[in-house]
């Protein structure tokens, strides 16, 4: 899990909006574990790669103290289009909701 000090870093070094970037992540890790840059990057990448692996496989993957990533299937709908009033049918899809942990939910409001 992140620590403040990371957030403080990359919003006031980061990009103009703040957004945190694997190469932010693993130049963290390069700072925090002592680890080669190269091998920093590996490891960030390895771990994002897994995640998605996962995701893809149809399994939610849970970070503790952090949140979840849930998989969802919506079945197929009728729309309508807002211009013309035409009913179109939506087509089923799968989506990926992120629930964020109640102990990342009481870092962030306060």
């Amino acid at each position: 899990m992140a620590d403040a000090g990371v957030a403080r870093m990359t919003q006031s070094e980061g990009d103009d909006a703040g957004t945190m970037t694997r190469a932010d992540l693993a130049d963290v890790v390069h700072r925090k574990l002592g680890l080669s840059r190269a091998e920093s990057a590996s490891l960030v990448e390895r771990v994002l790669f897994h995640m998605c692996h996962s995701l893809s496989d149809g399994d939610n993957v849970k970070l503790s103290g952090f949140g979840s990533f849930i998989l969802r299937d919506k079945g197929e709908r009728i729309g309508r289009n807002p211009k013309t009033g035409v009913e179109v049918p939506i087509a089923p899809r799968r989506v990926m909701t992120f629930r964020a942990s109640q102990i990342m939910r009481d870092k962030i409001s306060g």
